[in-house]
């Protein structure tokens, strides 16, 4: 087998991977009228089965990022996709809800474990850049896909079998994905550009915990970001010299680099969070305690990153208002459009009696635009500058949420798939304006500025599911399709008053901070890799927009 047919298996392999971690989030949401029927859950229950994916996906990725870039990305993804398949037949075998829950929970570790590295292998696999740009555009657009996939595949897969197919159904993908990765030559030469450092872990034991990067003849003042862009927040460049084999092990002085105690942190405070809401109803005792635990979580994590040598992550003080205005928007977005989701597809299914493929047709106007428009989306962003762009999308979604809501009952098809498709299109010109616009806050460090908007994003996720299942209560009782058509009119209101601060946000910090010079073209010849945010459902590629990627 050539090289060159190697390369593409494990293009193949690693965006297969990838595209499972973006299908696990919306797949489920289509199999939970099932699910609740057949392992006898409520709506806490079913927010579990949600969330417990999305939390230690959104908790994780920071530490998973660094872990990588300690022991090289490959064996961390050959892990996670291992253990990805190993949860998924646990998912689909589950005797009942604890074991399902358990099942997601250790498929939501094993996703931030491979969601970082798909993306550095990729790019570091790449023999030309020409060839890197097609591989990154291949994967972005792989996830741009994966949004619409999960609600017509979900439908599909329960309809002609049970739900439990929908987590069967990967893993002949992951198996194929880990063979193609275990076939996949260890050793790539590849010579960072565009002023990028050149790792020497190759020629030493453990990687150096402060490295410096090398002269560049490029003009450009700031190194390379590592594809990965979730790890320590350091511009990290190829480790591999040619010939040389990853690492399999690391030194105890490299394995402290990995800030385990505020990723642990982290993952109590969110845990705790998603219990103290889900739980509000059910247990307000529990509950009580739990935001408890949430708010001394907090409190240490603020105070580890603050002392550690190597926080998840490091953010220069002139950049932390701009980057939370944008990691506030990206929260808000996927806080309302999953939990969204959540209740449009139990009212479809559970109150208007669609079948699992109707309802999954049915939301399809609102999910062809996220990959569709995507390239459109990156370049009126480039044109425009990401605030008034995403200002645009913020008010457009807005405008789809209210006629979602004014269609909830009945339903009015002849209103809601128009207003399924507004939304869409919306929430597909939102995306890449609010990931430039994190991005732009720190040109210097994209990864840290990408790592910081995907676990917000899938913080905002698993808190949405959490509030509008406790709010909107069992798809059952009375007053379900009420509570869920005020949700989806706050979510609104939410919305238009982001899109508002949004306008105000484009110039109170044009001043503060710079703009990356020419994105497109002038990234895709400096070797400078793209960072396409991948974490949550219809995300898609601001490097979809630059040339040869998409």
């Amino acid at each position: 087998m050539g090289p060159e047919r190697v390369s593409r298996a494990l293009t193949l392999g690693l965006c297969g991977g990838y595209f499972l971690v973006l299908l696990d989030v919306t797949i489920v949401n289509t199999a939970l009228p099932q699910i609740g029927a057949g392992l006898h859950a409520g709506a806490s229950g079913l927010a579990w089965v949600v969330d417990a994916y999305t939390v230690p996906l959104a908790a994780l990725l920071l530490a998973c990022g660094a872990i990588g870039d300690l022991l090289g990305h490959r064996p961390v993804v050959l892990a996670g996709f291992a253990g990805f398949g190993a949860a998924s037949v646990v998912c689909a075998v589950a005797p009942g809800l604890g074991f399902l829950v358990a099942g997601r929970a250790a498929q939501g570790v094993c996703a931030a474990l491979m969601l970082p590295g798909t993306l550095a292998l990729l790019a570091d696999s790449a023999p030309s850049e020409t060839a890197r740009a097609r591989a990154v555009g291949l994967w972005a657009a792989v996830g741009g896909a994966a949004l619409p996939a999960g609600p017509l595949l979900g439908g599909l897969l329960v309809e002609t079998g049970q739900w439990r197919a929908v987590f069967w159904v990967n893993v002949p993908v992951i198996v194929a994905a880990l063979v193609a990765v275990v076939r996949a030559p260890v050793g790539v030469a590849r010579t960072a550009r565009g002023g990028a450092a050149q790792s020497s872990m190759a020629d030493s034991p453990s990687p150096s915990p402060s490295p410096s990067p090398s002269p560049s003849p490029s003009p450009s003042p700031s190194p390379s970001p590592s594809p990965s862009g979730l790890g320590l927040g350091a511009a990290r460049a190829s480790a591999f010299g040619p010939g040389a084999s990853e690492p399999s092990a690391v030194s105890p002085s490299a394995a402290r680099e990995v800030p385990w105690l505020g990723a642990a942190a982290l993952v109590v405070m969110l845990a705790c969070a998603v219990t103290a809401v889900v739980q509000v109803r059910d247990e307000p005792a529990l509950s009580a305690i739990m935001l408890a635990v949430t708010i001394a979580a907090a409190v240490a994590f603020r105070s580890l990153e603050r002392r550690a040598a190597r926080p998840l992550l490091r953010v220069e003080p002139a950049a932390r208002r701009p980057l939370a205005a944008a990691c506030s928007v990206a929260g808000l977005m996927n806080f309302c459009v999953l939990g969204s989701l959540f209740l449009m597809t139990q009212v479809l299914q559970d109150v208007d009696h669609l079948s699992p493929l109707r309802a999954g047709v049915t939301l399809l106007p609102g999910m062809l635009p996220l990959p569709l428009l995507g390239t459109t989306a990156g370049r009126l962003t480039t044109g425009y500058g990401p605030w008034r762009v995403a200002t645009l999308g913020l008010f457009a979604a807005a405008l789809g949420f209210a006629g979602m809501a004014a269609a909830m009952n009945g339903p009015d098809l002849l209103l809601l798939l128009p207003s399924l498709a507004v939304w869409g299109t919306g929430l597909s010109i939102l995306t890449p304006a609010v990931v430039a616009a994190a991005l732009r806050t720190l040109p210097a460090a994209p990864g840290v500025a990408s790592g910081a908007s995907n676990t917000v994003r899938q913080t905002g996720a698993a808190l949405g599911v959490a509030v509008f299942s406790a709010l909107a209560g069992d798809a059952g009782g009375s007053g379900f399709v009420h509570r869920a058509a005020w949700l989806l009119a706050a979510s609104a209101i939410a919305f238009a008053v982001a899109g508002v601060l949004a306008h105000n946000s484009g110039s109170a910090y044009k001043s503060v901070v710079p703009a990356r010079p020419k994105p497109n073209r002038d990234l895709a010849s400096s070797g400078r890799p793209s960072l396409p945010e991948a974490l949550s459902p219809g995300a898609h590629s601001i490097g979809n927009d630059h040339d040869g990627s998409a």
